[in-house]
């Protein structure tokens, strides 16, 4: 009676499982709005959702700007990556609660593809990332990205924070460049700062330090404020009551419109299209990497779990619409997405309406922004550049093994010196190098023959019987057993069976029970072994494989109308057909 009722619980679990597995599966494609609109929306949800987007909307107003001018764009150009991603990430997306719109991670990718291919490049580029971010989302391919490395990440956003901490250097202390100086990467930049150190101005330097004083105090002191508003708003009071000599939004850019543009798909050609595969690739990457770190922030902070694969189909489509109306890069932004959540938002409407009193700020307070100095700007970039920093973590993996050290501090080298892409690039295959290299020192292949006074190795499965020793096994029995998993980086394992083979033995059994998994680079190093037996006239007995491997080298043809291998199983079997039991 007992064991019937276990059976039952245990095939309830499994319906409960499959269930689950069907009910995710569904929805993994159903936006969040959908979601939160089915469960009833009323006025009082409606109230909280203002009062939260409203909120984003004054943290996300200066600093759209600022990181559009840091990525080599004009201020509008950020509003209006905040206004139509944002609206359509909020709209689409598959977190509850994330707010999309340029961010400080970009500024390093958008800012090179400027200058190598325009402006018009870099719309190609977000169109095309977005096009493979709407794939990525449709084929799956969302829930990978929680694959890359921990010291990957780590290492290209302290690397990001640290160029713009230095790129924002030359407004913040107002030094001028001379004519003809355009540095384009981090040795040139710092020399033309070295080579213009005598330009700064002390009226620009007391403005930018003035009012990044301003907001570490108003952070510390009151951290609910709108810190990048009060300081951009005190700057330009300051600058124009006392009529000061800096730079400003309406200086550096004049004749700013009032409007969106009218859409239109940028430039194409297949040699275009070429030479921007890279960048679009590295932007979507990037784009989906930030996006579900910010996502992940939010389940965090309220309990909810996201929709990975919608999200990306989200971005994807947020991305090709703000190319075609001329915006920057969008993704989701873990700062605005965290402050969107503290207000007190109940979902995807608050998102939305962050963008629609962006948009009439747009429409109806632009020139204001005219007033706002350029230093007072950087001083907010470099708040963010110390938000994304994470010092922290970095000091924290430094601590760790000597390979995640290398593949940090490696990422983080090559983001400042080199660009973003190879950082990425050269980062995780260095940590798959190092994930392989520990995995296959994992896998043993261990003689089952022992000599007179050898023990047992203790990394033996406990749940296996002990391997016999040499004096009961019949003259021409081997007994090998094989324990990990049997991929390529540990498939030259398998040759020390070989070697150690001093004269052809009639029977060899492979233990397999404690191989979990194979693949082919697996399966054609065991296949070597079969031939090698084969071509000795012996036969090779393959004790207790798993599903998985079994399934391997039968689609493989190895071991499918062989009269030499012989699958047992368990152990015992096999020593019954060795004659050895």
């Amino acid at each position: 009676m007992t064991s019937y009722k276990r059976i039952n619980l245990a095939y309830l679990h499994r319906r409960e499982d499959k269930t689950r597995i069907m009910k995710t599966t569904r929805h993994a494609l159903v936006p969040k709005l959908l979601t939160v609109l089915k469960e009833g929306y009323g006025p009082a949800q409606l109230r909280a959702d203002v009062v939260a987007g409203l909120t984003v909307a004054v943290v996300a107003l200066p600093l759209s700007m600022a990181l559009a001018m840091a990525s080599g764009a004009r201020p509008d150009q950020g509003l209006i990556t905040a206004i139509i991603g944002g609206f359509i990430i909020s709209a689409l997306g598959g977190s509850r609660y994330q707010i999309g719109g340029p961010a400080a991670a970009f500024i390093v990718i958008v800012l090179g593809i400027i200058n190598q291919f325009g402006y018009d490049g870099l719309l190609l580029a977000t169109f095309m990332a977005g096009l493979m971010m709407i794939a990525a989302g449709f084929l799956r391919l969302g829930t990978f990205v929680k694959y890359v490395p921990y010291p990957v990440i780590t290492g290209f956003t302290s690397g990001i924070a640290a160029v713009i901490l230095i790129s924002q250097l030359k407004n913040l202390l107002g030094i001028t460049f001379a004519e003809g100086v355009h540095p384009h990467d981090m040795v040139e930049t710092v020399s033309a700062y070295v080579a213009s150190a005598n330009t700064i101005t002390l009226p620009t330097v007391s403005v930018g330090l003035g009012s990044l004083g301003l907001m570490l105090i108003i952070r510390k002191y009151r951290p609910r404020w709108p810190i990048f508003l009060i300081g951009a708003v005190a700057a330009s009071v300051a600058v124009f009551v006392l009529k000061m000599p800096v730079a400003t939004i309406g200086t550096a850019f004049p004749d700013l419109p009032h409007s969106l543009p009218a859409p239109r798909l940028p430039e194409m050609s297949w040699a275009r299209i070429q030479a921007l595969f890279p960048s679009a690739l590295t932007i979507a990457f990037l784009s989906g990497v930030e996006a579900l770190l910010s996502a992940v922030v939010a389940d965090g902070m309220t309990g909810r779990r996201h929709r990975p694969n919608m999200e990306f189909v989200a971005q994807g489509v947020a991305n090709c619409v703000t190319a075609l109306f001329g915006g920057i890069t969008a993704t989701g932004t873990i700062a605005r997405t965290a402050t969107n959540v503290r207000a007190g938002a109940h979902g995807p409407i608050a998102g939305m309406l962050h963008s629609a009193f962006l948009l009439a700020f747009l429409m109806v307070a632009m020139p204001l922004a005219n007033f706002i100095p350029l230093s007072s700007l950087a001083a907010i970039l470099v708040i963010v550049a110390w938000n994304i920093s994470e010092v922290e973590r970095f000091a924290h993996l430094l601590k760790a093994p000597r390979g995640e050290r290398a593949v940090l501090l490696v990422t983080f080298l090559l983001t400042i010196f080199v660009d973003l892409a190879m950082a990425i690039k050269v980062g995780v295959i260095m940590a798959a190098l190092l994930f392989m290299h520990r995995m296959s020192e994992q896998v043993q292949v261990r003689a089952g023959s022992h000599e007179d006074g050898e023990e047992e190795d203790d990394a033996a499965p406990a749940s296996e019987d002990p391997l016999p020793s040499r004096k009961t096994l019949p003259a021409g029995v081997e007994v090998y057993q094989i324990n990990g998993p049997f991929f390529f980086g540990a498939a030259g394992h398998i040759s020390d069976v070989l070697s150690d083979l001093r004269t052809p033995p009639r029977y060899l059994i492979l233990r397999m029970k404690g191989v979990p998994m194979m693949d082919a680079s697996g399966a054609a190093a065991l296949h070597a072994v079969i031939q090698k037996i084969r071509s000795q006239n012996g036969q090779i007995i393959l004790a207790g494989i798993q599903p998985q491997p079994r399934k391997v080298l039968e689609k493989m043809g190895i071991t499918s109308g062989d009269g030499h291998v012989t699958i047992t199983p368990d152990f015992h079997r096999a020593l019954e057909i060795a004659g050895a039991a």
